[in-house]
C-alpha cells in the first residue's frame, strides 16, 4: 500500500524527470480523491486505496510520457468560479480569458447602462466558457455562440446545460452564420486562433498534440481571424456596440489598427492583463 505523501513524492520525481510540471501530480490526485488541496494535505499519512493508486499512476504516466494535458485527464477546468467540461475537441480555458469577461462587463455598464435588452455573440466559442459565463453573470443577456467545429459545439452545449445558461448555438465560420441570418448584435466577443504557424515548432507537445490546431493557429502572423472579423463586423453590429478581442502578446497594436481601418469612428482601447501583457483589444462604437 502507498500513502498519499509517498504517491505525491513519486509523481513529483517522475514528472520532473520527464520535463513536466512536478506539481501536476497534486491536481491529478486531488481530482481522483475528490478533495481540496487543504483536505489532501491534511490526510498525507492516509493510505491510498489500491484502485485509486493504480488510476493515479496511470494518469501521471499519461501526462508525463504521452503529454496528455491534466485537464483532459480530469475532464474539466475551472473558469470564472465555475467548472467546465473540456476535451481534445476544444481549447483548455486559460485564466487570461477571465480578464476579458471582467473588462467586458465593466465596459458594458458604462456604454449601455443597466436597463437595455442586449444581444451578445461569442465567436469561436470552443468549450463555451465566454458565452456561458456571460449568460450566467448577466441573466438578462441574449447570447449567441458560434464555432466552426461541431465537436466543440457539443462540449459547449454540455457546459451550457450544466450551468443552466440559455445560449443559441450556431455552426459556421466566424461571423458568417450571423451575416447569413442578418442578425445584429450589441456586443461582439472573440478569443480566436491567434498563434503564428511558425510558433508550432517550439510549442509544448502538451498543446500541439492534444489541443485542436484549428483553434490555435491563424496564418503566418496569427492575424488571419482578426482580419476577417474586422472586415465583416460592420455588417453585424448595432449602434452603439462593444467589441472585445483576446489577442496574443504583441498583437494588440495590429489588431487595433485593423478595427480602426474598418470602423474609423470606433474608440479603440488596448488593455493589459495582470501579467502586464497587451492581451485585450476593445472597441466602443457610439450611436
Amino acid at each position: 500500500m502507498m500513502k498519499i505523501y509517498e504517491a505525491l513524492k513519486w509523481a513529483s520525481s517522475f514528472l520532473r524527470e520527464k520535463g513536466r510540471d512536478e506539481n501536476a501530480g497534486e491536481w491529478l490526485l486531488m481530482a481522483q480523491l475528490g478533495k481540496t488541496r487543504a483536505q489532501m494535505l491534511a490526510s498525507m499519512q492516509d493510505e491510498l486505496p489500491s484502485d485509486i493508486a493504480a488510476k493515479f499512476k496511470d494518469s501521471v504516466h499519461k501526462h508525463g510520457v504521452e503529454a496528455v494535458p491534466i485537464q483532459h485527464i480530469i475532464g474539466s477546468e475551472e473558469f470564472y468560479g465555475r467548472t467546465f467540461a473540456v476535451n481534445g475537441d476544444c481549447l483548455i480555458p486559460r485564466p487570461e480569458t477571465e480578464e476579458l469577461i471582467y473588462y467586458t462587463i465593466e465596459k458594458m455598464k458604462r456604454l449601455f447602462g443597466r436597463e437595455q435588452a442586449l444581444t451578445l455573440a461569442d465567436i469561436g466559442t470552443g468549450s463555451g466558457i465566454i458565452a456561458v459565463t456571460m449568460g450566467c453573470e448577466l441573466p438578462g443577456l441574449s447570447v449567441l455562440a458560434v464555432d466552426l467545429s461541431d465537436k466543440a459545439l457539443e462540449v459547449a452545449r454540455k457546459n451550457a446545460a450544466e450551468h443552466e445558461a440559455e445560449i443559441t448555438f450556431k455552426q459556421g465560420n466566424l461571423l458568417d452564420p450571423l451575416i447569413e441570418e442578418r442578425r445584429k448584435v450589441d456586443i461582439l466577443l472573440s478569443n480566436p486562433p491567434y498563434i503564428p504557424e511558425s510558433d508550432r515548432e517550439w510549442m509544448s507537445e502538451v498543446v500541439t498534440h492534444h489541443e485542436p490546431s484549428m483553434a490555435l493557429f491563424a496564418g503566418e502572423d496569427g492575424l488571419d481571424c482578426y482580419r476577417e472579423l474586422a472586415a465583416k463586423m460592420p455588417q453585424v453590429l448595432n449602434r452603439p456596440a462593444l467589441v472585445g478581442f483576446e489577442v496574443g502578446a504583441g498583437q494588440a497594436e495590429s489588431v487595433a489598427a485593423l478595427i480602426q481601418k474598418e470602423i474609423p469612428e470606433a474608440e479603440v482601447d488596448i488593455v493589459f492583463d495582470i501579467n502586464g501583457k497587451d492581451r485585450m483589444v476593445f472597441a466602443e462604437i457610439k450611436e
